[in-house]
């Protein structure tokens, strides 16, 4: 089952299924690739063609945020929970067991980050790391051919970590990869995450806001997504033959 939003489909999964999914995937070696989309990345796919490629080009697509859980019940296909990246990436840690490889962050960053991985997953063998800000794509590329992970996490922002998982799809030796934005920041230590009573009334996205209030550039887009939801369900009402009685 999915739910359709604004053009981006979504996997109508609970958490556990979306870990069942992901080691299938992983399992037949095809390079395979997860994406996280919260609102104000479907809302920048509308304007972004390659953004928006991406998405569609994804083996799964977890909802990623409160809204996108509203959204889905608004327009009359609700998915089961929110699964965020990271809740989604400690389930799968929880139950892996091979090689991985981070990419992405902040000189620094994916090797705290992969210290903290050996601390709490002692089965999960970190096969190498490269952070985020070098902008030779090819050395990327061949870093993961190098190491032929059986988990990546791309790790570099959105769009970017989306269209780099679509560009490399099927083309290099991984069993999947997992685009987590700012995963490896929280795994690190260097980003805390919502107290847990934040998370657990929907409010995390107001921490992270009050936290970093130079997010609300991007917290804008949150009423314009909200409107062309509620546009879309009205368009859904009155179908090809004008309103309903």
């Amino acid at each position: 089952m999915s739910a359709e939003i604004l053009g981006v489909r979504f996997d109508a999964v609970t958490i556990d299924g979306a870990v069942d999914r992901a080691l299938a995937l992983m399992g037949q070696r095809r390079c395979a690739y997860v994406c996280t989309p919260n609102p104000e990345i479907v809302w920048a796919s509308r304007k972004d063609e390659a953004l928006r490629a991406a998405l569609a080009g994804a083996d799964m697509t977890l909802p990623d945020g409160v809204g996108i859980v509203w959204a889905a019940k608004t327009l009359g296909t609700p998915v089961p929970e929110r699964v965020t990246g990271y809740d989604f990436l400690l389930a799968l840690l929880a139950r892996f067991q091979g090689r991985l490889y981070l990419l992405g962050g902040k000189p620094g960053v994916a090797e705290d980050a992969a210290a903290a991985i050996a601390r709490q997953f002692p089965r999960v063998h970190v096969c190498g790391v490269m952070h985020g800000y070098g902008d030779d794509a090819q050395a990327a590329r061949r870093a993961v051919e190098d190491a032929a992970p059986d988990l990546l996490l791309v790790c570099l922002g959105s769009p970017r970590q989306e269209i780099w998982m679509a560009e490399n799809a099927g083309r290099v030796p991984v069993g999947l990869m997992a685009g987590l934005g700012g995963c490896l920041d929280v795994l690190s230590g260097r980003v805390k995450r919502a107290p847990e009573a934040w998370i657990r009334w929907k409010l995390e996205w107001l921490y992270r806001l009050l936290r970093e209030p130079r997010r609300i550039k991007r917290q804008i887009r949150l009423p314009a997504f909200a409107l062309a939801v509620l546009a879309e369900k009205r368009k859904k009402r009155r179908g090809p033959e004008g309103p309903r009685e």
